[in-house]
């Protein structure tokens, strides 16, 4: 059985990229939501629907375990989905998000004050705020919106949305560390340490593929039942010649349909 990965858009595949430099030797299945992103200002109810969607074509593609690599999807959709759909549909199927191990990558520096920037839909749903009040000596966190960064990623103008980024982490003030809260975001992460060095950068890139291995430590349940052909097929529900240029700068020769 395979392991999945489901986004809003391309940057999953960021992520999936990492995890499968990581651990290569494991089949991957990627599921891009292009024809409906950007997910962030979107309702519950949609995200919801799309996500649930996006989940069940990677189960019936034979996918065991599913990394929901979207934080807009993970902030409020992941818990009802492993809650209700999972348990009665997909007992012995994971779901798994990128935010709790954001948080923990967080809390395990010497960081007072972050800033995160994420979708509207992630900084509205309060979710990295929720989960640092349950622990001790966590550090304060401002979050503000960027909207504008997706499309722009989407749409190949890094640039742009580098310069929109730089200049609302320093319209925020003094913070010692930049949550990047979408994995869309991964791409600016080389650019923004350019430009601010003395901030600490947490990529989301960075940090999955060391929780993934170690997630599958502990659990040989899961672990013992992944083919290891290593094997990257993508599909995204809207293709275009540009996506097929960026599939292959980041996978390779990975199989792509839609």
């Amino acid at each position: 059985m395979k392991i999945g990965f489901f986004d809003s858009g391309l940057g999953g595949l960021i992520a999936l990229k990492a995890v499968a430099k990581a651990l290569p030797q494991y089949d991957y299945e990627f599921y891009g939501d292009t024809a409906n992103l950007p997910y962030g200002d979107k309702s519950e109810e949609e995200i919801f629907t799309l996500t649930k969607a996006g989940i069940k074509h990677l189960f019936d593609r034979d996918c065991l375990l599913v990394i929901v690599a979207c934080n807009t999807a993970s902030a409020e959709t992941l818990r009802r989905l492993q809650d209700g759909f999972l348990k009665t549909e997909y007992p012995d199927h994971r779901v798994l998000g990128v935010i709790i191990p954001t948080v923990e990558e967080l809390v395990s520096g010497d960081i007072k004050h972050a800033l995160l920037v994420g979708t509207k839909r992630t900084v509205a749903s309060g979710k990295y705020e929720r989960e640092l009040a349950k622990l001790t000596d966590a550090p304060l966190i401002t979050s503000r919106a960027t909207p504008e960064l997706v499309p722009l990623i989407e749409l190949g103008e890094a640039e742009a949305a580098l310069g929109s980024l730089v200049a609302t982490v320093r319209g925020v003030g003094e913070v010692d560390a930049v949550i990047l809260g979408c994995t869309h975001y991964s791409l600016l992460k080389d650019g923004l340490r350019a430009a601010l060095p003395e901030l600490k950068i947490i990529s989301q890139d960075e940090i999955i593929p060391t929780k993934l291995a170690d997630y599958l430590e502990r659990h040989e349940e899961i672990k013992s039942k992944l083919s290891e052909g290593s094997t990257r097929n993508v599909y995204l529900t809207d293709n275009s010649a540009r996506y097929d240029h960026v599939i292959r700068e980041l996978l390779g020769g990975a199989f792509i349909e839609a």
